[in-house]
């Protein structure tokens, strides 16, 4: 992610999201956001939290969660998530008054664009956006084939995956788009470290430092293997292979940095279940995001037994991550919970689907009916805690140049609809 800050007292707050929802791979720079005060719930929009930094970012994850397991979204949650598209095609996190044509101060960014495409692919009927979406994601497309998270910023790994991925599921072939001649699997494949690394051994960077290094990162590995794999934000589990390890390559084809990115990813979790995250020698935490992250990469990647250990870990310990983190979150355990062949109506004793619904307006059909009683099961709770984005999803940004990865959701084999 692109750092706009470097205060301490950004640091000290990147330290409160550690482990929160996914966020997009980079942030807006902060003094670019709305300064007026928190904008009231918008109809239409999945859960509570102050919307202005990943309202776009979590209505697609909803909306593209609720499709993956059979739910008809609510066409009032499909339109908020349409209307938030400018007239170029893209997509920023939050317009608060979508019918305020968008302008030079509008933060439109790559990473909403592309989730946005994907939900809106999944649910269809949205062939119009979907298609002024692509258009704009190839029109800032950067010389090295990749993209970055705003136009013409460096291009990183996260971005480019997801690009990746919203190409693939729309049926663009993302090695057919390309700048001055390079694909988008040519930046990404820039972004993986040599099997000769002591540290970071296969792993993907999210950018070279200021030295021009590339440093591992967990965010940047799970988004890697999947963008390397040409998938999208939902995938099943690939075929099973054995157990992965890192091979050098004067080039190494697309499969083979996402085996060797995979093979980081197993090691990293063998030794807890989880991935762990931390900031300026604050202790280890566990990194739920990532690690969901992870579930679906090791299962595209290997097949289901690859991704066992940390799933099992999810199941038993991510529920309250996701009610504190909310519809992102659930969304992001949905995923994980399909690429593994899981039940996410019995995740660990969570009903994941009923959870996500809750948060926003009421499915289409018999699942509204589950949504409404568990939302009337939420009413009853005390105090329902922040939700999403966690209303500062800027601060990631801080995070992941200090190589903690926040989780950002890359996962693919979306079987293609038309619109």
């Amino acid at each position: 992610m692109n750092v706009r800050r470097r205060s301490s007292a950004a640091a000290l707050a990147a330290i409160a999201v550690i482990g929160a929802a996914a966020a997009p791979a980079a942030a807006a720079d902060p003094s670019s956001a709305p300064s007026a005060s928190a904008p009231s719930e918008p109809s239409g929009l999945y859960g509570t939290a102050d919307p202005r930094y990943d309202g776009v970012w979590r209505q697609s994850l909803a909306l593209l969660a609720q499709k993956t397991v059979g739910v008809v979204p609510s066409s009032k949650a499909v339109d908020w998530l349409t209307g938030q598209q400018c007239d170029n095609g893209a997509f920023a996190p939050f317009r608060a008054d979508p019918s305020k044509a968008c302008d030079a101060k509008t933060m439109a960014d790559t990473n909403n664009t592309a989730a946005a495409v994907q939900a809106l692919w999944a649910v269809g009927g949205r062939g119009d956006v979907v298609e002024s979406a692509l258009t704009w994601l190839k029109s800032v497309q950067n010389k090295d084939g990749g993209w970055g998270y705003t136009p013409g910023g460096p291009s990183d790994a996260n971005s480019t995956s997801l690009v990746i991925g919203a190409l693939t599921v729309t049926g663009t072939g993302p090695e057919q788009v390309r700048k001055d001649g390079k694909s988008p699997y040519d930046a990404l494949l820039a972004f993986a470290l040599p099997c000769a690394e002591d540290k970071g051994s296969g792993a993907f960077a999210f950018q070279p430092d200021e030295d021009g290094k590339l440093l591992a990162n967990a965010d940047a590995t799970a988004a890697g293997v999947l963008g390397a794999l040409g998938e999208g934000l939902v995938t099943e589990a690939g075929e099973k292979t054995d157990d992965a390890a890192c091979t050098d390559a004067e080039k190494p084809t697309r499969e083979q940095a996402a085996a060797n990115g995979a093979a980081h990813l197993a090691d990293a979790v063998a030794e807890d279940g989880h991935l762990k995250s931390a900031l300026g020698g604050s202790a280890d935490q566990p990194d739920y995001g990532n690690t969901a992250d992870a579930v679906v990469a090791l299962a595209a990647q290997g097949g289901v037994e690859k991704a066992a250990e940390p799933l099992a870990w999810l199941e038993k310990n991510a529920a309250k991550w996701a009610e504190r983190s909310g519809p992102a979150a659930y969304a992001q355990l949905i995923f994980a919970a399909h690429a593994t062949g899981t039940d996410p109506r019995a995740f660990g004793g969570t009903d994941l689907v009923a959870e996500l619904n809750a948060t926003g307006p009421g499915p289409q059909g018999a699942e509204a009916r589950d949504t409404a009683t568990a939302s009337d099961q939420a009413d009853e709770k005390d105090e329902k805690k922040d939700e999403s984005g966690f209303g500062l999803w800027w601060f990631v940004g801080v995070c992941l140049v200090l190589g903690i990865g926040i989780g950002f959701l890359l996962s693919g084999r979306n079987k293609k609809r038309q619109p």
